[in-house]
């Protein structure tokens, strides 16, 4: 994946889990409404997030990844580790990627996804997955850059059933050669 000098993709440190939590609430709500119940989304808290991703950051260094703009600070992040399900033949896991609304259809999303996959593989990780909301129209953002479809299934968020997909790379070294 080849990289624009617009952007910086680095680890995320502790000076910036603010702005990680303003960027998974704010693109949560322009994301998921009407996907997701309104009590879900109003109930998202700034700094109810900050603790979570200040923990993360601390104790998990490197798997949580920043994407800045030089003049406009973090418009993107996500964050990535071994996959959580056994049963499937995946060895790595993309668990979040947001990139701000006004930062969307630029690279971003490209950029982090590609560092995010580095990550992985400097992990040991050959392969990867990620889940995705399936109401999600960003989803297709995936199958855009050779995630394959693997399998569809009922996730609790909130409280309430949602049907998601998971996507897949089975081979990511020869992602990066490619």
């Amino acid at each position: 994946m080849d990289r624009d000098t617009t952007f910086r993709v680095r680890r995320a440190g502790p000076t910036d889990v603010a702005a990680i939590a303003r960027i998974e609430v704010e693109t949560w709500r322009a994301t998921y409404a009407g996907m997701l119940p309104d009590r879900v989304l109003i109930g998202m808290s700034e700094r109810r997030q900050q603790g979570a991703w200040a923990g993360l950051v601390r104790y998990r260094p490197g798997d949580v990844i920043v994407v800045e703009e030089p003049e406009g600070g973090i418009v993107g992040f996500g964050n990535c580790g071994a996959q959580r399900d056994p049963t499937l033949p995946y060895s790595g896991e993309i668990f979040t990627l947001y990139v701000t609304p006004d930062a969307q259809n630029r690279g971003v999303g490209r950029h982090l996804l590609g560092a995010l996959f580095e990550r992985l593989l400097y992990k040991g990780n050959s392969s990867a997955l990620i889940w995705v909301i399936r109401a999600n129209p960003s989803r297709f953002f995936y199958e855009h850059l050779g995630g394959k479809f693997i399998l569809t299934r009922r996730i609790r968020v909130g409280g309430e059933p949602v049907e998601a997909i998971a996507y897949g790379w089975p081979d990511l070294s020869a992602l990066r050669r490619a």
